[in-house]
């Protein structure tokens, strides 16, 4: 209970890996932040997400609409918070699980890649907290979000060792740094913690591994 009383943002993407949050990623988190005392506070933005995929099938459900604040209920037991209440002077550290909703919801990378644009609330808030010097955290492809939203500041950042994801955080004026499924890349300078989790892990207990390397790290930056 080291970290009792700090508090730790979870922004979630919707619920589920395929058009959402990658709910093993995010349960981790989740644990972590518990088991180090943190106060978790459960985020996501109020609006619809790109689309809903039948996770059974791998399809697109056409013809049907869910919201990213809703889904995202689902993983944080009805107590989560739209994004537009919160700001940086309510949160000591924010971590953002991967999942396809990280680069559908929360910005567009899926589609477009280093030309995407991140979502206006998910990008004040990130901004709000690098400006006042309070870490973030980026998991799995996550880190595409904090490259294109604070690439002028040339942060170190990993999503394991995808050579075409790390091409495009380069070119979003990322600077990427190979790394194993186990390891947290921390910047210290930006304060910034990232991990591949399932960019590179085989299962759960791998993803584990790296997620709690990072929850640490992040938790020892602020």
């Amino acid at each position: 209970m080291q970290y009792q009383g700090k508090r730790a943002g979870v922004v979630l993407a919707g619920c589920g890996v395929l058009d959402g949050s990658e709910i093993h990623e995010a349960v981790l988190t989740l644990l972590a932040l518990n088991r180090a005392g943190a106060e978790i506070i459960c985020i996501a933005p109020n609006k619809p997400q790109y689309h809903v995929v039948n996770h059974l099938e791998a399809q697109e459900s056409t013809g049907e609409t869910r919201n990213i604040l809703t889904e995202a209920a689902r993983i944080a037991r009805g107590k989560v918070r739209d994004m537009r209440e919160i700001g940086a002077k309510d949160l000591d550290l924010l971590i953002f699980p991967g999942g396809f909703g990280a680069a559908k919801n929360l910005c567009d990378f899926a589609f477009k890649g280093q030309d995407c644009t991140v979502e206006a609330e998910t990008e004040r808030l990130i901004k709000e907290m690098h400006t006042a010097k309070k870490p973030l955290g980026f998991i799995c492809i996550a880190p595409v979000i904090a490259a294109k939203v604070l690439g002028e500041h040339r942060p170190l950042l990993t999503i394991g060792a995808n050579p075409q994801t790390a091409a495009a955080i380069t070119a979003m004026g990322g600077q990427h740094v190979d790394s194993k499924v186990f390891e947290a890349v921390v910047d210290e300078k930006n304060k910034i913690v990232t991990t591949a989790a399932y960019m590179l892990a085989s299962g759960v207990a791998e993803v584990a591994l790296g997620v709690e390397k990072l929850v640490g790290e992040a938790l020892a930056l602020s």
